[in-house]
């Protein structure tokens, strides 16, 4: 037994870590997202079996999958960039500002409510994939990116909300450069890119925010960021990920549109349903 936690419990849990981390790296390299949207729910069902306080639970979730993610992006990008698809004045453009949205996320993680976080999940990402379902071209802003001030809102948004999410942003990046006219290929091999900062500054932020509630956190946890489920998933997940890149380049943008919104939506419900 371990905290109350029979062993036939641990194993189902590390199995759907294993299985999570899977399925996230695939994604990560088709979608160019991280796929913590999938680490997210199997990491949250894990915690509430391990007993792991409500209050804290989203916020170790979103942490630990933001450091799960950080190998996945990295391999997903070498992958997409080997390719020649990445846009890399986008990146240039969005890393700092990404960045500070990471910073001003932390510290909401601090002091929000679990359920704040879990609804700006379900909003965005339905949002993102009605976007891809019915309106098609009809919701883009322009044939061409806009000037640095507004590139640098972008920026600054897809940090913020992609990692209270606890995911990398690469689903709002690759967003906003389609309404942009860009084409998904080239969307989802820059949005890997920029996914690499937002990530690496999201674990860090998410340990520094838990500092103050260790009391609450299970053992091995450094702030929000639970060493096992990194240990245990982002081996797995890194290596799936070029995988994911190479299929990615071989599917008709259609298909990858339709296969991108599905993804999005059956996430949100999931979501939708913890508030149920």
């Amino acid at each position: 037994m371990l905290l109350g936690v029979g062993l036939y419990e641990i194993l189902l849990l590390a199995l759907a870590l294993l299985v999570g981390g899977l399925i996230s790296g695939v994604l990560a390299g088709l979608f160019g997202v991280s796929g913590g949207s999938v680490i997210v729910p199997v990491l949250y069902e894990g915690f509430r079996i391990f007993g792991v306080p409500t209050d804290v639970r989203m916020q170790l979730c979103l942490g630990t999958s933001i450091a799960i993610v950080v190998p996945i992006t990295i391999r997903s990008f070498l992958a997409h960039r080997a390719k020649g698809l990445v846009i890399p004045r986008v990146i240039r453009i969005w890393m700092v500002p990404a960045i500070l949205g990471v910073v001003c996320s932390a510290a909401i993680a601090a002091f929000a409510p679990a359920a704040v976080m879990t609804l700006a999940f379900i909003v965005i990402a339905t949002f993102i994939a009605l976007k891809f379902f019915f309106a098609g071209d009809r919701w883009n802003l322009g044939t061409e990116l806009p000037g640095p001030a507004p590139m640098a809102l972008y920026g600054f948004g897809i940090g913020l909300c992609g990692s209270l999410m606890g995911v990398s942003g690469g689903a709002l990046s690759t967003i906003v450069l389609t309404l942009y006219g860009k084409p998904i290929h080239n969307a989802i091999a820059t949005s890997s890119g920029i996914a690499v900062p937002i990530t690496i500054a999201g674990a860090i932020g998410f340990i520094l925010a838990g500092m103050p509630h260790e009391a609450q956190l299970p053992p091995l946890s450094l702030g929000f960021v639970s060493v096992i489920g990194l240990l245990v998933t982002a081996p797995v997940a890194s290596f799936v990920a070029p995988y994911g890149a190479h299929f990615a380049h071989r599917l008709p943008r259609r298909i990858l549109e339709i296969g991108f919104g599905g993804f999005l939506l059956l996430v949100s419900v999931r979501f939708l349903f913890s508030f149920l």
